[in-house]
């Protein structure tokens, strides 16, 4: 299929650009050893599939859903050890996007898209992202949902899908993404191959099994 005179792109990273698990299961780990030290969970090993499944939350919803009863100064700690882990690992070299991730976004910015780069993290990390990968090449504008106190990010595009040109499509693994594209009245490119669970998907206006298949969508 063919997404009609699409202008604008909005980019979800963790898991639509960015093969995160391989810096986030390590940091959750090492949150949660962090907990079981407190004595507030108990040993236990963790599968990456099981800690994937928290990536595209924001730190709230993760905390949330996964630890609703965990007081709030080691949900933050433990959210703090978590971002200072992914950032660490980032610099250090042990972060890569998907395969065709780069070559994709080149194509589109040389065909004239509008990109946007949309993310449920904090800006820190966005910026980390940035500088290790050179995103501000591609993207015209970087939004994460820190800037906007972590509300929803269907709520975050809202707020600023005005700003750029129609028609619009928004590209994620998560049903965050396909629910923001749905509630804004805009196209959504479900990303199969992320971290999304059966079923997160079906809204979506398309699916894709890779990155590269964006490129005959719009």
């Amino acid at each position: 299929m063919k997404l009609s005179d699409v202008k604008t792109i909005y980019f979800d990273f963790d898991g639509t650009l960015h093969n995160s698990v391989k810096i986030y299961s390590p940091a959750f780990r090492k949150a949660y050893d962090f907990l079981v030290e407190n004595k507030k969970a108990e040993p236990r090993e963790w599968k990456d599939e099981e800690i994937s499944k928290w990536l595209g939350y924001t730190k709230t919803e993760m905390w949330n859903n996964f630890m609703k009863n965990l007081e709030e100064p080691f949900k933050s700690s433990a959210g703090a050890i978590i971002g200072r882990e992914m950032q660490s690992q980032m610099l250090s070299g042990n972060a890569c996007l998907y395969d065709n991730a780069e070559e994709v976004l080149r194509e589109l910015k040389r065909r004239g898209y509008k990109l946007v780069f949309l993310s449920n993290c904090s800006v820190r990390y966005m910026e980390t992202a940035a500088k290790t990968f050179n995103l501000g090449v591609y993207f015209d504008d970087m939004i994460c949902s820190e800037m906007y106190d972590f509300i929803p990010k269907h709520e975050v595009l809202k707020i600023i899908k005005d700003n750029y040109p129609v028609n619009q499509v928004i590209v994620g693994d998560r049903f965050h993404d396909i629910e923001a594209g749905v509630k804004n009245g805009i196209y959504s490119v479900y990303c199969q191959y992320g971290y999304g669970e059966k079923g997160e998907g079906d809204s979506a206006t398309a699916g894709i099994k890779d990155i590269i298949e964006i490129l005959s969508l719009v």
